[in-house]
Parts: C-alpha cells; sequence; structure tokens
C-alpha cells in the first residue's frame, strides 16, 4: 500500500520542479562550479582540469539561454502564436550544441600546445578533490533534470541534462587521466585525456543540434506514442460486415516542445445529424487527450464516401 504512495509523490515532486525552476536551478549550479574547477586547474595546473571548467563556462551560458527560452516556451498562445511559443526550447537546445562544439575546439587547442610543452603539475590531491565535488553537484542536478524532463516533455530540461551528464562523465575522465598522470610521472596523458574529452563533447553537440533541427522540422510523434493514439481510435471504429461505418483516416502527427499535434479524418454515414457526428468527435477528442497529454487533436468529419484529399495515393484504393 506504501509503494504507490511514494510513486505518486515522486511524481508530484517532478511536477512542482517546473522547467523554470530547475533551469534556475542550473544557473546556480553552474556558477558554484566554474568557481570549483577553476580553483581546481590554478592550484595544479592541470589543461583536463582547464578543459573542464570551459565546459562549466558553457554550462553556465547554456543554462541562461535556456531559463529565457522556457520562459517564452510556458508563454500561453496569443494572436501571433495561435499554436502557443513551444518551440522556443528547440531553439536552447540548439544554442547550446553551438556552444559545446566552440568549447570542444577551444579545449583542442590548448591541448594540443600543452602536448608539446608538457608542464608538472602540482597539488593534484586538493584538485581531484574540487573537481570531485563540482561533479556530484551536477550528476544530482542532472537525475533530477532528466527525470522531471520526462514528466514536462521539456527538449530544453533534456537538453540541459545531458549536457550536465557529459560534464560528469567529462569530469571522471580528466580525474582518471590526472590519477595515472601522478601514478606513471607521463605527463603527457594529461593533454591527451583533454583531447579526448572534447572529443566526447563534440559529440554530443552535434546530437543536440540534430535533434533540435528535427523539432522545429516538425517532425512526428514518437512510435509509442503514436500506437496509443492509432489504438484509441481503433476503439471507436466500427463496421457492420465488410462496411466501416465509423473510420480514421489521413493520421499526421507532429512535435512542438512540450504539445503534440494530431489531424485526422473520420467518416460516418451521411445521414448522421450534426449533433450525432459533433457529440462522437467530442468522445473521441477527450479520449485522445486523456490518453496522450498534452495532445491537441484536430478531426474533420466526412460522409463515409467521401475523401478529403483526392490526389492521395491511399484515396485511389
Amino acid at each position: 500500500m506504501t509503494e504507490p504512495t511514494r510513486t505518486g509523490g515522486s511524481t508530484g515532486l517532478l511536477r512542482a520542479l517546473t522547467p523554470r525552476r530547475l533551469m534556475m536551478a542550473s544557473v546556480a549550479v553552474a556558477i558554484i562550479t566554474i568557481g570549483l574547477k577553476t580553483l581546481a586547474w590554478y592550484l595544479t595546473g592541470s589543461v583536463g582540469l582547464l578543459s573542464d571548467a570551459m565546459e562549466s563556462l558553457v554550462n553556465l551560458a547554456a543554462a541562461v539561454f535556456g531559463l529565457i527560452m522556457v520562459t517564452i516556451a510556458a508563454r500561453p498562445a496569443d494572436d501571433d502564436h495561435p499554436y502557443g511559443h513551444h518551440k522556443a526550447e528547440y531553439f536552447s537546445s540548439g544554442f547550446e550544441g553551438i556552444l559545446i562544439i566552440a568549447a570542444a575546439a577551444g579545449i583542442i587547442w590548448a591541448a594540443v600546445e600543452r602536448l608539446f610543452a608538457p608542464q608538472p603539475l602540482e597539488q593534484l590531491g586538493l584538485g581531484l578533490g574540487l573537481s570531485v565535488l563540482s561533479s556530484a553537484l551536477n550528476g544530482l542536478l542532472s537525475w533530477l533534470m532528466l527525470r522531471s524532463a520526462r514528466v514536462h516533455r521539456s527538449m530544453a530540461l533534456e537538453a540541459d541534462a545531458r549536457h550536465l551528464l557529459t560534464d560528469v562523465w567529462t569530469s571522471a575522465g580528466v580525474v582518471v587521466g590526472l590519477a595515472a598522470v601522478q601514478f606513471t610521472g607521463w605527463l603527457w596523458l594529461d593533454p591527451v585525456v583533454a583531447i579526448g574529452v572534447a572529443l566526447n563533447i563534440l559529440r554530443e553537440g552535434f546530437d543536440l543540434l540534430w535533434r533540435s533541427a528535427q523539432g522545429l522540422m516538425d517532425e512526428a510523434v514518437e512510435p509509442e506514442v503514436l500506437k496509443t493514439i492509432q489504438e484509441t481510435l481503433a476503439s471507436f471504429e466500427h463496421r457492420r460486415g465488410n462496411t466501416a461505418i465509423v473510420r480514421f483516416d489521413h493520421l499526421t502527427t507532429r512535435r512542438a516542445g512540450q504539445r503534440r499535434f494530431l489531424d485526422v479524418h473520420m467518416h460516418m454515414p451521411a445521414h448522421w445529424t450534426l449533433g450525432r457526428a459533433a457529440a462522437l468527435r467530442t468522445s473521441v477528442e477527450q479520449a485522445l487527450m486523456s490518453a496522450v497529454p498534452g495532445l491537441r487533436a484536430t478531426i474533420q468529419l466526412l460522409p463515409s464516401d467521401v475523401e478529403g484529399h483526392f490526389d492521395d495515393p491511399k484515396d485511389l484504393i
């Protein structure tokens, strides 16, 4: 009896952690980690820790821009934006991807220079401790943001969370590299690890850019969501022998930030009254919105023997 309560309480907490609140927390954590990692670099002189600190600067810029975008995305629809402002989150993700790529280029530049001119590292113990502390902060925040991103269906939250998670793995790689330098005395390991970190950051940056572009191009809903929509519509279909009394076709979907949109044709007998047809459409819309939170459905009513797109190959079958 206690498990459902915990689950419900957890979901309620995640809903209370709105995208705007979490992005504000991301800004605060980024400032703290910049201080910790910059101090770690200053104490040790490690280019690996410098690369880590540079990525935290990217985290701060991305978090500030993400905060602006989720604030815009939360605005209600207006005359100029009748479908809402939800796509603003994709700009946040794309901007973050560009910043990640720029930071990776800077890291590689500094690491290559250090590779040809190795320098001794100092106070590694304290520097590594500061790096681990900042990584713990980022790890906790990224975990919260990923869970909340699923609840709020926020691309901006997910992008920032995955970036922070990359930062955690980046710091882990730097720590391992510096520990290896301390154990072996091979100074070239420090810039080599930094280059490896930069390549990993590049991959994350290009992935974010690709996903942002897909979202801005009105990508279809996720396969599992489409399956739910199709199953819901199928529950309203009705046949009499080989004759379809109520059927659906020309189903198209798209995503825009937290919102999902659906357009579909609903065919029914021509002799039905408008009131009866409208009542059925209302029932279908309510069932769809209950099955898929955040869905906005547009259902066009058509008689059974009329098609909406005469040039569509499906209508010629």
